[in-house]
């Protein structure tokens, strides 16, 4: 069987390593990114099934990543991670195929929630593989 990947994306070493564990147990590897030049060398690589990206990054934002993405063959779903005050870019982002986000700093109960939920409705809308 295929290994089948969820990608958490922060400039952050502590958000990475507490979304690794809240992410464990749902059956899919967590692979982290610390930025999102690495993060679209990952999707190339890994076609993840979900990918957690932080809108604000050193180098190349969020914002840059979901544009790529969308110019890409990627079409799995994209929980971005924003601050309050980025909203503006979180509609912005919308407009590139982003159609979830989440504000930080979150709770944890929520995230796993989110993602759960975003991976359900995904199976159930493009079928398992």
């Amino acid at each position: 069987m295929t290994k089948e990947y969820i990608l958490v994306v922060d400039d952050q070493i502590g958000v990475r390593k507490l979304l690794a564990e809240v992410l464990e147990g749902y059956g899919y590897e967590i692979k982290l990114a610390c930025s999102g030049e690495e993060a679209l060398q990952f999707v190339k690589e890994l076609n993840p099934k979900l990918i957690l990206l932080d809108m604000k990054m050193p180098g190349m934002s969020g914002l840059e990543v979901a544009v790529e993405l969308k110019h890409s063959s990627y079409n799995n779903p994209v929980i971005l991670m924003t601050a309050y005050g980025e909203l503006e870019m979180a509609s912005k982002a919308k407009a590139h195929g982003v159609e979830y986000y989440i504000n930080k700093p979150f709770d944890v109960h929520k995230m796993r929630e989110l993602v759960k939920t975003v991976l359900e409705t995904n199976v159930a809308t493009n079928g398992s593989t």
